[in-house]
């Protein structure tokens, strides 16, 4: 379960990048008229495209790489070293729903989606921290950069979508 929240150690990347882009979706609908329902399906929807972007170049690369078709196994390793993007969404989306269906108010489910991104990040501040050895004021600001970054990326997204 908590791989399946917050990544393995060899798909940070993914989880970080499916991670902004969620949040960020989750932000550029969260106008006052969307619903829970919506966000959901507008963030499952812009991830999955994206997963499907970077399966598709990744592919690609390693098709030319290789100078020859990928062969069905080969295309699924692509399609399992990117899964941590989509798997990025699963929580956020899944609180989602929970406003959509009325087990939480719609404000705290999108409040509790976009915090789930928040400590994804942090969390991938603090693994970053532990590989690079530094002390706790070094991964205190390791997580305030990380955080920081992730938050203007998300910003962006918004601003671009508006």
């Amino acid at each position: 379960m908590r791989q399946l929240l917050f990544g393995s150690q060899q798909g940070i990347a993914g989880m970080v990048y499916g991670t902004i882009v969620v949040m960020g979706a989750i932000a550029a609908g969260s106008d006052g008229e969307a619903e829970p329902w919506q966000l959901a399906t507008f963030a499952a929807g812009t991830v999955l495209v994206l997963w499907l972007a970077h399966v598709y170049s990744h592919s690609l690369a390693e098709t030319i790489n290789a100078g020859r078709r990928l062969d069905r196994s080969e295309l699924f390793d692509v399609m399992r070293r990117e899964l941590p993007i989509p798997l990025a969404a699963v929580a956020p989306v899944a609180a989602l729903v929970l406003g959509a269906v009325d087990i939480m108010r719609e404000t705290a489910a999108i409040r509790l989606a976009l915090g789930i991104g928040l400590a994804t990040l942090v969390l991938q501040g603090v693994r970053y921290a532990g590989v690079e050895g530094f002390s706790r004021v070094g991964t205190i600001v390791a997580v305030l950069v990380n955080l920081s970054l992730g938050l203007v990326i998300v910003a962006l997204e918004a601003a671009l979508a508006h």
